[in-house]
């Protein structure tokens, strides 16, 4: 064991603040469901944003980060950066929206836009398919990633790590509700941030020691070091047509759009929705998504991206690690575990500080996803089909026991998963081609229940061919059809058509839905142009499509701007750094102006509903 008598105290004071923070709204928590799961929808922006930040901190995420950069290069992580486009879609075209709809789960949604027995069962289906197995699947990462760090730094085994860690967040979540869940991740992120920070600044210190302590800056001599010969690009070698195809080019033309992925959800969903949903109003809805945007592409990647650089100097290899780490399970040796390797070189009180930043983002984005799905389990499954008209505090008693049988579920399937990497790629398929209905359904009267669980079911089997059948069809190795990229925009295509053909052949909501619908959400562009709704004030004056999409290019300019600009002067490339900061000032400049011509899209003071 790593830890010393400092340590240990420096994390005990953290996860005591942790609980003492999620004890304190334990009364305020046992009201009812509405400020369990929605905090009264009485939160700041700040708060929320920095809550969505903390929960993306993750366990999971500094391994999928270490795995993608040794494998790879640094241009491997646009298979996530892509995501940033997804984010600022949410930012300015469906924060508001989703403010507006007042559902208390972004499952509500379903028998708010679609009508009759489909819509019920969509929200009913949805409710299991995501808040279990999809929850517990991310969850289950988080675990592993915890237990890869258990092993390294404590040499617990995997059944004590998901003992203790799951029974310490699962008490601290089923008690606090929302706002003990979002004003302790205020806490978490700060915390995080330093470890972050702590880890990078050793991690290069390390691998300083192991080059022989050359004469040029520390950080320069990393850099220089052959061991980062072809990691340190930014962009692909578009030379190598299928590195480039799979990491930069099907991220950015298809994936991002078209996949549905917890915290990236094309049109908002899941756990980000949930917080748009307990903002105080749509302003600060919108402020809040796009603060996590910014903080979690621009601000965060290049701590984590630094230690995985430096870890290929310390260790070049799986067998280097092992080695290193006799006692750690060899099952779960992968180039993530490298990460938590690299911990070990930092000193007592500090290491404290850098495990209880771990612990931080471990019950963040835990117990983020355990009041999500127990608000399904309760709200749109339990409360809706099975036990109607019970009283709040029922409810919310039935939310505390769902939250501690979907702790019990993730760490049966984390005992099970091998990478972070295998788990992104298996959601990545099951959730290929089902974003554009996602995006659409908002805006298109057309788009059914129907459409929604043509997508899904169509989705998910194609995911199982992937999966189970294909290997069993005699494709060679090297084949195209082998390589999950290819296989993604395949199950895109393949959904697509289905979901597209099943709304053509199915008719839509019924006349009086749409139009309440349209009267309550209001949504911009031509999609509701339709009998029903003519007489309605068609949008609030200021909300165009034309400016949220001119909105939607210039953040998503700035962010890769900085994120680039950032990567530039830590390579000491002045030049290309300089040209970063200016494309960034010149679209920011551009941002402000578009969002106070159209309103201030809540950001400058506009107007808010």
């Amino acid at each position: 064991m790593l830890l010393t008598g400092l340590d240990w105290g420096v994390v005990s004071l953290y996860g005591t603040l942790a609980l003492l923070a999620g004890l304190y709204f334990a009364r305020r928590a046992g009201k009812g469901r509405g400020e369990y799961f929605l905090g009264g929808r009485s939160m700041p922006w700040w708060l929320i944003g920095t809550s969505m930040v903390a929960t993306t901190f993750s366990t999971d995420t500094p391994n999928l980060v270490t795995d993608l950069v040794r494998s790879g290069g640094v241009s491997q992580n646009w298979i996530w950066w892509a995501f940033l486009m997804t984010g600022m879609c949410t930012v300015f075209f469906y924060a508001r929206l989703w403010r507006r709809s007042a559902v208390l789960t972004d499952l509500g949604f379903y028998e708010l836009r679609y009508s009759g027995r489909p819509a019920a069962f969509l929200r009913g289906f949805r409710a299991v398919y995501l808040g279990l197995f999809f929850n517990v699947m991310i969850m289950a990462t988080v675990t592993l990633a915890a237990i890869k760090i258990g092993g390294v730094l404590l040499g617990a085994s995997k059944l004590e790590v998901v003992l203790i860690a799951g029974a310490v967040t699962a008490l601290y979540a089923a008690v606090s509700g929302l706002w003990g869940v979002v004003v302790t991740d205020l806490l978490l992120f700060v915390v995080a941030m330093a470890g972050a920070l702590t880890a990078a600044a050793y991690a290069v210190d390390a691998a300083y020691v192991v080059l022989g302590q050359p004469e040029t800056g520390k950080l320069a001599a990393l850099l220089a070091s052959p061991a980062l010969e072809g990691k340190l690009d930014l962009l692909p070698d578009f030379a190598d047509w299928g590195t480039a195809t799979a990491v930069f080019i099907i991220p950015v033309a298809v994936q991002w759009w078209s996949t549905w992925y917890p915290g990236a959800e094309p049109g908002g969903g899941g756990y980000v929705a949930q917080r748009m949903l307990a903002a105080r109003d749509e302003g600060h809805a919108i402020k809040a998504t796009l603060w996590f945007n910014v903080a979690h592409y621009a601000l965060r990647p290049w701590p984590w991206i630094v230690v995985a650089l430096a870890s290929l100097v310390v260790y070049p290899n799986l067998e280097s690690i092992q080695n290193a780490f006799p006692h750690v399970d060899p099952s779960i040796v992968r180039d993530d575990l490298a990460y938590s390797a690299m911990l070990v070189f930092l000193p007592a009180g500090l290491l404290g500080l850098v495990v209880a930043s771990l612990a931080a983002a471990y019950m963040s984005t835990i117990s983020t996803h355990l009041n999500w799905g127990a608000s399904y389990v309760v709200d749109d499954v339990y409360r809706r089909f099975i036990a109607p008209g019970r009283s709040e505090r029922s409810y919310v008693l039935a939310a505390r026991a769902a939250t501690v049988l979907l702790v019990v579920l993730a760490g049966g399937v984390a005992l099970w998963l091998e990478s972070a990497l295998q788990s992104f790629e298996i959601l990545l398929q099951i959730g290929a081609g089902t974003g554009l209905v996602f995006l659409l359904r908002w805006f298109w009267w057309r788009i059914n229940a129907w459409s929604e669980i043509a997508a899904m079911v169509s989705s998910f089997l194609v995911a199982l061919h992937f999966q189970f059948l294909h290997p069993e069809l005699g494709f060679a190795p090297g084949h195209w059809l082998q390589q999950p990229h290819w296989q993604l925009v395949v199950g895109v295509a393949v959904t697509s058509a289905c979901w597209l053909a099943v709304t053509w052949l199915t008719p839509p909501a019924d006349s009086n839905t749409l139009r309440s619908f349209y009267e309550r959400i209001r949504p911009m562009g031509p999609g509701w142009r339709i009998p029903e709704a003519r007489g309605v004030e068609r949008r609030v004056r200021g909300e165009s499509p034309t400016s949220a999409l001119l909105a939607w290019f210039l953040a998503c300019v700035v962010v890769y701007a900085a994120l680039f600009a950032t990567g530039n002067v830590l390579y000491g490339r002045g030049a290309p750094a300089v040209a970063c900061l200016a494309v960034l000032a010149l679209a920011a400049w551009g941002l402000a102006r578009t969002a106070r011509r159209a309103g201030g899209f809540g950001l400058f003071g506009g107007r808010e509903r």
